[in-house]
């Protein structure tokens, strides 16, 4: 994984700074949006979210939605497991292959904020995994901070200094996807309230 944890960046892995932080940047607003425009979960649908973090996302789900977290910062996972307890199965772990031959065909798989910390092939092996627990007309959705042209320069910086080291341009992103999945969009999103940019991509299993 190509993530930087030395420094101040070393916080973040402390959960609850982690979340504070993440609010601080708008994430609240950001994760309302996201949901409802590009995941639009819905009642009994079956969701995977690969590296889940502290699974904030499950706030911003309806009730009904069965819910598969998984993440490999123990801290995260335990955070997720107090605050939201039965309403999600959470993992301390890396999704394997052969663990999916036990689950259920899923919905929606999610990948908040994960791409930009892997290299390009541990990035395929992602969208690998999800194609494959995706059922048919199911959809992988992702968002990762991005490079872009017009960028607002603060942005710009703040993503080049992200703990993730592999944030890409919307061709990279779209590349990566387009080895596994022949529907593929995605859509850039700038933010003013702290100026960010953000690539969010939606892919379909045909």
């Amino acid at each position: 994984m190509g993530q930087m944890t030395t420094g101040l960046r070393s916080v973040l892995s402390h959960p609850w700074i982690y979340d504070a932080f993440q609010n601080l940047m708008g994430a609240r607003i950001g994760r309302r949006d996201f949901s409802a425009n590009f995941v639009r979960p819905y009642p009994g649908c079956r969701l995977l979210d690969m590296g889940c973090g502290t699974a904030q996302i499950l706030d911003y789900l309806p009730e009904g939605v069965e819910y598969w977290g998984y993440d490999i910062h123990p801290g995260y996972i335990a955070a997720a497991r107090r605050r939201f307890g039965e309403k999600g199965r959470f993992a301390c772990r890396l999704l394997e292959e052969s663990e999916l031959a036990g689950m259920p065909p899923f919905d929606i798989v999610l990948a908040s904020g994960l791409l930009h910390h892997l290299d390009d092939d541990a990035a395929r092996d992602v969208f690998r995994l999800a194609k494959r627990a995706l059922r048919p007309g199911g959809r992988f959705v992702s968002i990762d901070p991005v490079f872009a042209e017009n960028q607002n320069p603060l942005a710009r910086m703040l993503i080049s200094r992200d703990r993730g080291r592999n944030v890409r341009d919307a061709q990279g992103y779209l590349a990566l996807a387009r080895r596994e999945f022949d529907l593929v969009e995605g859509v850039v999103r700038h933010r003013s309230w702290v100026p960010y940019t953000h690539w969010i991509m939606e892919c379909v299993r045909a």
